[in-house]
């Protein structure tokens, strides 16, 4: 009996790890088309939270013109990549206006998405391409978005309509359908 248990325990241990190695080259096939935008506030004080939205207002009217014309998320993450000084100098500038003065620092990097839910587009949660915006410590709540393709630019940070979804629930599904 013990080693039927032991066998059942690995057969079933094969069976999650090649699910998740599998959904891992599918994840980065899937997460490899889009280039994601993350601003985190620098705390979850009212202020720090309604700044942000000021920055988010800013940073995308600054991006809008600069992407709108990119055919390819590389060609997205090449012109984002030699205007972070804009990024960096737009979103002070409003911090600034606005009497804050810990600064802002942009950068392109794999960042960690939760699922979310564009209108008809769900990303499902994992690694992406980002452009990542600190405001501060970036300790605080985030607003975060896809630059390429662009899905969620005309966004004002209130009323989005975003569908938050259970990844225990979504794995449950996929394992017992």
């Amino acid at each position: 009996m013990k080693k039927v248990f032991i066998l059942i325990a690995a057969l079933a241990a094969l069976f999650i790890a090649i699910n998740v190695f599998a959904g891992n080259e599918e994840e980065k096939e899937v997460n490899a088309d889009y280039l994601r935008i993350h601003i985190r506030a620098n705390s979850n004080s009212d202020a720090d939270q309604s700044v942000k939205y000021e920055v988010k207002a800013a940073v995308v009217e600054a991006l809008t013109p600069l992407v709108s014309g990119a055919r390819s998320k590389e060609q997205a993450e090449e012109t984002i990549s030699e205007n972070l000084w804009l990024i960096d100098e737009t979103s002070e500038r409003v911090l600034r206006e606005n009497g804050f003065y810990y600064g802002a620092k942009a950068r392109l990097c794999d960042e960690q998405f939760p699922t979310r839910t564009y209108g008809d587009l769900t990303l499902e949660s994992g690694v992406y391409d980002a452009l990542i915006v600190d405001l501060g410590s970036g300790e605080g709540d985030n607003w975060w978005c896809v630059v390429f393709p662009p899905l969620c630019f005309v966004a004002d940070g209130e009323g989005e309509d975003v569908t938050y979804k259970s990844l225990i629930v979504e794995w449950f599904e996929k394992l017992f359908g």
